[in-house]
C-alpha cells in the first residue's frame, strides 16, 4: 500500500475526479463509491461517479446517488468523454479491470492517475496508486481510515457516514463474518457518534423487499435446494425462465447463496444462474476451506478466501455438471474444514 501522502498531494488541488465500482454494485461498492465522492466534493474537486452496471434498488436511498451515471451502450460516449478528461479516477471495490466491462479498457488506457482501493485478493497491476488491504472487511472500511488518515475525519457527516456503513455492515454479514474486526467496532462507534441512523440503515436494505421476491426466495429454497451431505456442500441454480417467472430485479438474489451455507454441517454452498450472456455463480465457504481458490481454479472467478464469484459459458446444466463432478477432489479439505468448526 503506498503511503497516505502520496495520496494528500495527489489531492491537494482541486481536480477532475471519477469515481467507479464493479459490475452490478452491492451496498459496499456503491457505499465506499458515495461515500468518497461526498468527501472529495467538499475538498472542492469535481467528482463524477459512474457504475458499469446497474444495481438494486434497495441502495438508491444513499447521499449522491441521484448523480450517478449508470453506463449503457447509449451513454458510451459521454462515459469516454469523462473517463479521458479526469485526472484521478478511483476504482473502488474490484481489482481486475474486467470487472467494469467496456469500461476496463478505457480506464487502462487513460491518462488520468490510477488510485486503486480494494479489499480482494490477487489484484491486476493497472492502478498507479494501490491502497488495497485484504485484511479490511469492506472497501467501505478503507476509505474511512483513509479520510481519517488524511486529516479529515471531521468531514465524515451522517449522509457519508451511512454510505460507509452500509458497505461494512453488508460485507461483514451484519457483523457476524471473522473479518469483523476491532477496528470495525471502533469505526461503527464514530459513525454512530456523528448521527449515523444504523437501524434505518438496516431496514433500508434488508426490509425492501417486494412480494415476489419473497415468493422467489421460498420457491428456490423449497424446490431449487441441493444439499450433498457427503461433501459438506449445498447448492442452488436457477434457470432465465425460472427469473423471469418471478420478475427477478437485479439484487433480488442477493443473499441468496448464504441460506444454503447456512444448514448446520454444510461448509461451502453456491449459487448458480443463468443470465443468458453466461451463468454466473457465487460461493460461500467456511473455516479454511478456499471459495477463493476453488471459483479462481475451475470457473475464472476470485474475490475473498470465504466469499467468491465466478462464471461459466457453458449451458446451466453442464455448469451444475461440472460443479458437482469437482466436489470428489475437494472432500478432504471440505472435511477438514467441517471439523475446524
Amino acid at each position: 500500500m503506498h503511503n497516505i501522502n502520496a495520496l494528500k498531494e495527489l489531492l491537494q488541488e482541486p481536480k477532475e475526479v471519477m469515481i467507479t465500482t464493479h459490475h452490478k454494485p452491492d451496498a459496499d461498492a456503491l457505499g465506499s463509491s458515495l461515500g468518497l465522492a461526498g468527501y472529495l466534493k467538499k475538498k472542492g474537486h469535481r467528482v463524477t461517479v459512474i457504475t458499469p452496471s446497474d444495481y438494486p434498488s434497495f441502495l438508491n436511498w444513499m447521499q449522491g446517488n441521484d448523480d450517478v451515471i449508470v453506463y449503457s451502450q447509449k451513454n458510451d460516449a459521454l462515459v469516454q468523454r469523462i473517463i479521458a478528461e479526469s485526472q484521478v479516477i478511483f476504482c473502488l471495490d474490484f481489482n481486475n479491470l474486467s470487472r467494469i466491462n467496456e469500461m476496463g479498457e478505457y480506464i487502462r488506457h487513460a491518462k488520468g492517475t490510477k488510485v486503486l482501493v480494494d479489499h480482494h485478493l490477487q489484484p491486476e497491476d493497472f492502478a498507479d496508486l494501490d491502497y488495497a488491504n485484504t485484511s479490511a472487511a469492506a472497501t467501505a472500511e478503507i476509505v474511512y481510515d483513509m479520510i481519517k488518515a488524511m486529516g479529515d475525519g471531521d468531514l465524515i457527516d451522517a449522509g457519508i457516514g451511512e454510505a460507509l456503513y452500509a458497505g461494512i455492515m453488508t460485507d461483514t454479514g451484519s457483523f457476524r463474518h471473522p473479518s469483523t474486526s476491532k477496528n470495525v467496532h471502533l469505526i461503527i462507534a464514530d459513525l454512530l457518534q456523528i448521527g449515523v441512523r444504523t437501524s434505518d440503515v438496516h431496514r433500508l436494505i434488508y426490509d425492501s423487499s417486494s412480494e415476489l421476491r419473497l415468493r422467489f426466495l421460498g420457491y428456490a429454497l423449497k424446490d431449487k435446494l441441493v444439499v450433498l451431505n457427503e461433501y459438506k456442500t449445498a447448492y442452488i441454480s436457477i434457470t432465465a425462465d425460472e427469473l423471469k417467472t418471478y420478475d427477478s430485479k437485479t439484487g433480488d438474489t442477493e443473499g441468496l447463496v448464504n441460506y444454503a451455507l447456512s444448514i448446520e454441517g454444510i461448509v461451502f454452498a453456491a449459487l448458480i444462474i443463468d443470465r443468458k450472456e453466461a451463468v454466473k455463480m457465487s460461493f460461500r465457504s467456511v473455516g479454511d476451506f478456499s471459495a477463493n481458490e476453488f471459483a479462481r481454479a475451475h470457473f475464472n472467478g476470485g474475490g475473498h478466501k470465504n466469499a467468491a464469484g465466478g462464471m461459466s459459458l457453458d449451458t446451466l446444466e453442464a455448469t451444475v455438471a461440472k460443479f458437482e463432478s469437482l466436489l470428489p477432489q475437494y472432500k478432504e479439505l471440505l472435511q477438514q474444514a467441517t471439523d475446524n468448526n
